[in-house]
Formats: structure tokens, C-alpha cells, sequence
């Protein structure tokens, strides 16, 4: 094949009017797209300590079925495949829905892999082989709320037992009064117990930060809790072990195994902490709307109806709200609380044994 010497005269004085010479054109000078192995560690140290921890089984999973491909060689057929094993490997659980999380969650998983490839120029949101593999559709979950004599027995089972009472009543205490959620309670310092108003500094999802009224008494257990077994400096954590190390997920595990082999109803229904959550929630968005609500379970997302936008509640509306629940007088507290579900003579049970374990 001959070249004409006026065409390529013409793309000389293009280049050269672009400032761009023929060697930049070449392959040897772009990035080589990276197989999955050798990209993984980018996509793991981009991410967050939670999503490290909740993704990160998943992403080796990835690496150890296609490590060795390059990243826009991978199908979508591929992540489907994995995606079934995933779901048919699924651990079966109290709360087992046939292996859909499982499944639901790789997806969510191998996407967000993807889409850090796409941040990072590898690819566009159409080559991604992730985002072409439908998540599973999510069933409606089986969570309720709790009755109150259901809550009441699960507070008398775990203090009937256990290497751990102390804790294990902290723990239900603070989940029925704040509906927050593990990570949030977990994450809690010394540092952010405020006993003078009453206040505990949740830190959630998504890096949000708030602060959430409990009872002055769970104020002071838990200041007495934390220095009676070793925290001294601010960043200490909170909720901790008899041996002072800080509380895990682990004792959430423990503690619901125990309370199930006492309430076999317990175990049957798959009965969580987030049942707790879904219980105080509940009770408030009955007594007092959905805008207390929202502002108690500490949601900030502006999805819906443009009404969200006015409905709001204020640091004092939560507070009168917890009065109400658990029928004690709170220092933010605007109104006369109603009627509670976690009255007096039950907070007092649920911590009868503590004053003795700090000594």
C-alpha cells in the first residue's frame, strides 16, 4: 500500500498545529488497563474503613475469580455468574431470605469496584459490566415492632444470664432509647457523652454526626460504665469489655444467641438489635408525626416528596419525645411527657445489678 505524500504531509501540519508528535499516539504511552487483582488494592485504599470492611470479603472474592483479566474484559455475565454462587453459597441465617442479600450484595459490591474504575478513566458507565446486572428486587423485610411486653421479656432474659449483664442491659437500654444503630453505638467515645444535658454524639452512616438525647440516668450508667473499666482519655471508647478492651459486633452476636435460647420466639423471628430500632421509631412517629420521627432516627436524606423539606424537628422535639417513651424528665424536654412503654420501675430493673459490677 502506497502512501500519498500529500496526506501525509497535511497530518504532519496537524500534529504538529495540535503540539502532538506521532509517538504520543502510540499505545506504549497510555496506561495499560490493570487485570482486577492488580486494581483491587487502588479500590481498597479509596475506600472507607466501612465500606472496607462490609465489602471486603466480596472484593477478594472478585480477584480470586477473575484476577487475572483486565478490568473491561470482564462480562456481565461474569459478575452474574458470581453473583448466583454467592446467592447459593449463602450461610443460611435465622433471617435467611434464600441467599437474595447474598446476591443483592455482590452486586452492590462488584458496582462499586466499577465505579471507582470509572472515577479513575478505565472506563465509561456503559463498559461497565456490574451496572449492566440488575440487583435482585428486595422482598419487604419481616422487621417489626416490638410489643411492650415482648421488649420487657427480652430485657429480663438478658439480665437473667450471661458472663456480661452489665453490658448487655447497657446495650438494649441504649438501642430502646435512641434507635440507633450498632455502628453508631460502638463508635461512641467518652468524649461524646455530654452528662450535663443528657446527650450522646451518634456517628453513622455516611460520616453524619449528631447529637441524641437519652435519659439522664442511662447518662450517668454509661459515664460510670466507661471509667469503671478503664476509659480515662477522651477518644477512649465508651461501650467497652470487663477486660477494658472496647466493646465489637461480636457481643451483639452473643447476646442475641443467649436471648433466643431463653425466648425460642426470639430465635424463630430472627430478632435483632434493628428490631429495636424499628420499635422506638415506631412508637414515636405514632405519638408524635412523622417530622419527630425522622429527625429521631437521624435521617438527612432529601429523597421524597418536596414536603420533607418543612417537615423538621428540632434537638427539643426529640428530647419531649424520649421524655414521653420512656417516662422521665429530660433538660431539653418542652412538654409533660404521655404515657411511656420503658416506665421507671423497668429502668431501674434493667440496671439493678450495674452500681454492683463498678467496684
Amino acid at each position: 500500500m502506497t502512501t500519498d505524500p500529500d496526506r501525509v504531509a497535511t497530518a504532519r501540519a496537524l500534529l504538529k498545529h495540535l503540539d502532538v508528535t506521532a509517538a504520543d499516539l502510540t499505545d506504549s504511552n497510555h496506561p495499560a488497563v490493570p487485570t482486577v487483582a492488580e486494581y483491587l488494592p487502588t479500590v481498597v485504599a479509596a475506600a472507607s474503613p466501612a465500606t472496607r470492611r462490609t465489602y471486603g470479603s466480596s472484593w477478594r472474592r472478585m480477584a480470586a475469580a477473575y484476577g487475572d483479566r483486565r478490568i473491561d474484559a470482564v462480562r456481565a455475565s461474569d459478575i452474574e455468574a458470581l453473583m448466583r454462587q454467592a446467592a447459593a453459597g449463602a450461610r443460611p441465617r435465622r433471617n435467611s431470605r434464600h441467599g437474595r442479600h447474598a446476591g443483592e450484595h455482590l452486586i452492590a459490591v462488584a458496582r462499586a469496584f466499577y465505579k471507582r474504575a470509572i472515577a479513575d478513566g478505565y472506563l465509561t458507565i456503559m463498559d461497565s459490566p456490574a451496572h449492566k446486572v440488575p440487583k435482585p428486587r428486595r422482598l419487604p423485610n419481616t422487621r417489626r415492632a416490638l410489643t411492650p411486653d415482648e421488649l420487657s421479656d427480652i430485657n429480663a432474659a438478658a439480665r437473667s444470664g450471661g458472663h456480661d449483664i452489665v453490658l448487655d442491659a447497657l446495650l438494649l437500654r441504649l438501642h430502646t432509647e435512641t434507635g440507633c444503630r450498632r455502628g453508631g453505638a460502638l463508635a461512641l467515645r467518652l468524649t461524646d457523652l455530654d452528662t450535663d444535658h443528657a446527650l450522646i454524639r451518634l456517628r453513622e452512616k455516611g460520616g453524619a454526626h449528631r447529637w441524641q438525647p437519652i435519659t439522664p440516668m442511662l447518662a450517668n450508667r454509661l459515664n460510670d460504665h466507661a471509667r469503671a473499666r478503664g476509659a480515662v482519655a477522651p477518644t477512649d471508647a465508651l461501650l467497652r469489655f470487663r477486660n477494658g478492651q472496647p466493646a465489637t459486633y461480636r457481643r451483639y452476636d452473643l447476646m442475641w444467641r443467649r436471648i433466643g435460647r431463653q425466648l425460642p420466639w426470639v430465635a424463630a423471628q430472627g430478632i435483632t438489635t434493628h428490631w429495636l430500632r424499628h420499635t422506638t421509631l415506631t412508637w414515636v412517629e405514632r405519638h408524635f408525626g412523622y417530622g419527630v420521627a425522622r429527625a429521631y432516627a437521624g435521617h438527612t436524606d432529601r429523597q421524597g416528596p418536596a414536603t420533607t423539606t418543612y417537615i423538621k424537628a428540632d434537638l427539643h422535639a426529640v428530647a419531649t419525645a424520649l421524655a414521653a417513651l420512656t417516662g422521665q424528665p429530660h433538660p431539653l424536654a418542652t412538654s409533660a411527657p404521655v404515657e411511656a412503654i420503658v416506665g421507671q420501675a423497668s429502668n431501674e430493673s434493667s440496671f439493678k445489678r450495674i452500681n454492683a459490677d463498678q467496684t
